[in-house]
This record gives C-alpha cells, sequence and structure tokens, in this order.
C-alpha cells in the first residue's frame, strides 16, 4: 500500500483540469512556469511546412519567437484569425492548420518581427 506522501498527489480535478505537479496548483494558475524566463530566441521567427504524424495535412509553423507564453498566445490568435483557421500553441511553437506561409510571414512582418522561411 502507497502512503499518500509517495503517490504523488492529485494530477486531474473535475473543478480545476490539469494540474501542475511542482506547485500543485490548477495550470491555468501555475506559479512556477509563470515565474519561468522567456525562452531564448536570436529574435528571428521561422516559418515553415509541416505534414508529419498529421495524416499528411500540412501545418504551418512558426518557431524562434522569443515571447512569453502569454504573448505566444496572443499572437497565435491573431495569426489564427488573419489566416481563417485554427491552430494552437504547444511548447513555444505556434502552429497554424493549412498551408498559410506567406500569409503568416507578411502578418508577422506587418507586426513588426524578423521572418526567415525555413524548410523547403
Amino acid at each position: 500500500m502507497k502512503n499518500k506522501l509517495s503517490s504523488g498527489g492529485l494530477v486531474y480535478s473535475t473543478d480545476a483540469g490539469r494540474m501542475c505537479p511542482a506547485c500543485r496548483q490548477p495550470v491555468a494558475q501555475c506559479v512556477c512556469r509563470q515565474a519561468g524566463a522567456v525562452p531564448a530566441g536570436d529574435g528571428v521567427a521561422r516559418v515553415s511546412r509541416e505534414t508529419k504524424g498529421r495524416g499528411g495535412k500540412a501545418v504551418t509553423l512558426v518557431k524562434g519567437l522569443a515571447l512569453d507564453p502569454a504573448a505566444l498566445t496572443s499572437l497565435g490568435k491573431q495569426l489564427k484569425a488573419s489566416c481563417g483557421t485554427g491552430g494552437t500553441v504547444k511548447d513555444g511553437v505556434i502552429e497554424i492548420q493549412g498551408e498559410h506561409i506567406e500569409r503568416v510571414m507578411a502578418a508577422l512582418k506587418a507586426r513588426g518581427h524578423t521572418v526567415k522561411r525555413a524548410g523547403g
């Protein structure tokens, strides 16, 4: 029989959803990740297209932006709206559904970012 301390604590709550394992708060109110530093980047947004693991469907990826998670989520929302499609922000990478490389590059340039096309 495991004791209460070795079980690892609460992982999911029906009230708050996923829980952070470090600070034991809901992920939305996580204190340890909000205090994290901005990811290191060279200031160049790299826009590429990828189909791996997506059943042959293409997504447009934006990598290399040195923004905090809240700003990255906001930028992802703006890019999704400008392309008229869905997407997500995962691990510092903005994923836009479909092939929208030119639109995304134009939108990032209009917001003052340095943009490069990556990949083929």
